[in-house]
């Protein structure tokens, strides 16, 4: 028996950002690809495009299949030969789709940067006016205002 790699009253170590993350972001690469034409490709395809180790690829795929990320076609013995889909979830997390956390804060670089550029005084007040109200109401709020945006969804006032 091999000895666990992590005491067993401590949390195993992570697999998401140095295994599992960038062989997502590996197949959203070859899925969006338009040479690729959304048709099925092989699992092999990943491992040079992720840069990591084919064992590592193969145990990310099964991770992701599980976690809905992916949609695999399996051979016979179940083993993952052909990735034919990624999920809304996968994209976002990829960075192919926005998430509101992210459009928040190109917002606040956006106003910053018009605010530092502005031709006037006048109007390098207002912008940094508005930067500054922008971050006032914080990530949170934020993240919300723009879930509605990228949503489409705006509430309406009462």
């Amino acid at each position: 028996m091999t000895p666990p790699s992590s005491p067993p009253d401590r949390p195993l170590p992570d697999t998401w950002f140095t295994r599992d993350l960038p062989v997502l972001r590996a197949i959203a690469r070859l899925v969006d690809a338009p040479e690729h034409g959304g048709s099925p490709y092989l699992l092999g395809a990943v491992v040079p495009a992720s840069g990591l180790p084919k064992a590592d690829v193969v145990v990310a795929a099964k991770a992701l299949a599980a976690g809905g990320y992916i949609e695999p076609l399996t051979n016979h013995a179940g083993e993952i030969v052909r990735i034919t889909a990624i999920s809304a979830e996968a994209r976002r997390l990829a960075g192919l789709w926005p998430t509101p956390q992210g459009e928040w804060d190109r917002l606040l670089e956006q106003l910053a940067a018009r605010a530092a550029n502005a031709p006037t005084d006048v109007e390098r007040q207002r912008w940094g006016a508005f930067a500054d109200a922008a971050a006032a109401v914080g990530e949170e709020a934020g993240a919300l205002l723009m879930q509605s945006l990228i949503g489409g969804y705006v509430p309406r006032a009462r």
